[in-house]
This record gives C-alpha cells, structure tokens and sequence, in this order.
C-alpha cells in the first residue's frame, strides 16, 4: 500500500488551520477521500465539516510528541485504517514540531505516510 500524503498545518488559530485544510481540500481532485487532526477546539467558526470525502478527528490541545502522544497515536491509527488519500494534521503550537515530525518519521509510521511539505496558514 502507498504511504498518506501527510501535511502538517500550522497557524495561529484554529480557524486559520481550518481555513487553511479547506483550501486545500478543494484543490485536491474530486474524488478524494482525506482526513484531518486538528488539535484544539474550534474558535466559532468550523470551516470543516465530517463528510463521506473527509474524516474529520479534534483533540485537546496539548503537546502532540509530549503530553498528546498517546491520544495521537490512537486517533492516527484509527484514521490510517480507513487509507485516506491525504491527511492533514494541525498543530496548535509548534514549539516542538521538529519532534512531531521526527515522531512520525519513525516505525510504524515511516512506512504509512509520507510528509508532505508544511502548510502555514496566516
């Protein structure tokens, strides 16, 4: 099986992150099926909506290779069974990104996505 295309969505609110994955979403060819981890509630505004085409996950915020690792890794095993086409994963803080990166470079994720470049909403 080919590795998820993976992007990791950075920004300053919620709703810049989801902005951000819906556009990027509606670039993507019609048929598509993705999923999205957005860390954090959202502000008022959900730009996101769970469809047939999207799998859509949110958890507390939390550092997502510290004190989030373990829910991360339970919500990204259950979203990789479902074989999304693309994943896109939003990332509250990125204090620790290089480690989130790594993390998912290493087994058993380094042989179920593939990272793409990083997605910086603003």
């Amino acid at each position: 099986m080919a590795p998820v295309n993976t992007t990791l969505v950075t920004g300053a609110s919620s709703g810049l992150r989801e902005t951000a994955v819906a556009a990027a979403l509606a670039a993507l060819p019609e048929g598509q099926v993705c999923a999205a981890l957005l860390e954090g509630l959202p502000d008022g505004h959900t730009h996101l909506v769970a469809s047939t085409t999207l799998d859509l996950h949110r958890v507390a915020p939390a550092c997502l290779c510290c004190t989030g690792n373990l829910v991360l890794r339970v919500t990204l095993n259950r979203i990789l069974r479902h074989r999304p086409d693309n994943l896109y994963i939003g990332v509250a803080n990125t204090d620790h990104i290089d480690q989130l990166r790594s993390w998912l470079q290493h087994p058993p994720y380094d042989q179920l996505l593939v990272l793409t470049p990083d997605l910086h909403a603003s």
